[in-house]
């Protein structure tokens, strides 16, 4: 859990600042040219309320998912609160159909990335089209190829929320090595074949090859240590 959690902060801090290093030229280009450059209209909103109003709607997605509905209305009460008084009607007008434009956008390559994985890779108690005895074959001990292997495979698999946990737990006990255990634990969560097609449509093919690439490189060296530190 610890090993986890650290790596985790470790992980997007690394793979942050890897993709702002790679596209830095690009990122300064968009910024050149866009609504901030010299000569723009400023943001008339203060900071401190989009810094508000942000840190709301990820309350309410981080209380959804610990099961605390009442906290999470709380939240919700205060996000409503926050767009009534601070937006104006023109910015609501347009956030509604950006979402409803982003929403047919993404909807469709997310159905299909999740019938995609289930197909190739299974869930829960279910075969996919590759044996789970394979990828338990290959992952264990602490090498190379196993914690590449993992992370490729967590990079490529679906997990809902909380499922991770008890398919590792089957892997572990078919054999799976920490290392290639923490390479799955945190590639896993940060990608998946539906997460990939949603990402491209949104920064492109680009982009998300690199993120991609950085997440199973990072999830591989973490592995790596990982599996050293407790052999």
């Amino acid at each position: 859990g610890i090993a986890r959690a650290v790596g985790a902060v470790v992980f997007s801090i690394v793979v942050g600042l890897s993709m702002h290093l790679i596209f830095i030229k690009e990122e300064r280009a968009r910024h050149a040219n866009g609504p901030f450059a010299a000569g723009a209209e400023k943001e008339e909103r203060p900071l401190w309320k989009n810094a508000l109003y942000f840190t709301s709607m990820v309350c309410i997605l981080v209380f959804a998912n610990w099961g605390k509905p009442y906290i999470t209305s709380i939240f919700l009460v205060i996000l409503i609160g926050m767009i009534v008084r601070w937006f104006k009607k023109a910015e609501l007008k347009d956030w509604s159909k950006a979402s409803w434009g982003f929403a047919q956008q993404i909807m469709p390559l997310l159905f299909l990335g999740v019938l995609v994985a289930g197909l190739l890779l299974g869930r829960p108690g279910e075969e996919g089209l590759i044996p789970s005895r394979f990828i338990k074959t290959l992952v264990g001990g602490n090498s190379l190829f196993a914690n590449f292997f993992a992370s490729i495979a967590g990079a490529f698999m679906y997990f809902a929320t909380l499922t991770e946990i008890p398919i590792l737990q089957g892997l572990i006990g078919a054999g799976m090595g920490k290392g290639p255990a923490l390479a799955l634990l945190l590639a896993g969560p940060a990608l998946s074949l539906p997460n990939m097609l949603v990402i491209r449509s949104v920064i492109g093919t680009k982009k998300t090859a690199a993120y991609v690439s950085l997440v199973v490189i990072m999830a591989t060296i973490s592995g790596i240590i990982f599996g050293f530190l407790t052999r």
